[in-house]
């Protein structure tokens, strides 16, 4: 299994607004592309002197899943994120391959 997290930095002006749409928009459009089998939103637990950072993270079955989420929709739901929220966070992504769970 392939995680994709995505870590981000909003700005506290908007992050009332942001989680919002986070949370009745975004996740569900990615979930949407049916490629992850399951997603969490997690806060980041450390003093940030710039606004609030969150772990994103979306579960996948494998390599080809996430590419194909890669090659057909990325692009498109980074673009609508930055259509409603840009210059007041900032991103970044990481992938993790499970090796074990109990």
């Amino acid at each position: 299994m392939i995680i994709y997290n995505v870590t981000v930095n909003v700005d506290l002006d908007v992050h009332d607004q942001w989680l919002q749409w986070m949370k009745a928009t975004h996740l569900p459009d990615v979930m949407a592309t049916g490629l992850f089998l399951d997603q969490r939103m997690c806060r980041v637990l450390a003093e940030d002197e710039g606004g609030l950072t969150y772990a994103v993270q979306y579960t996948c079955a494998d390599m080809a899943a996430y590419e194909r989420y890669r090659a057909e929709h990325a692009k498109r739901l980074q673009a609508e994120t930055e259509k409603q929220f840009g210059g007041k966070f900032v991103a970044f992504r990481t992938l993790l391959e499970v090796i074990h769970t109990s």
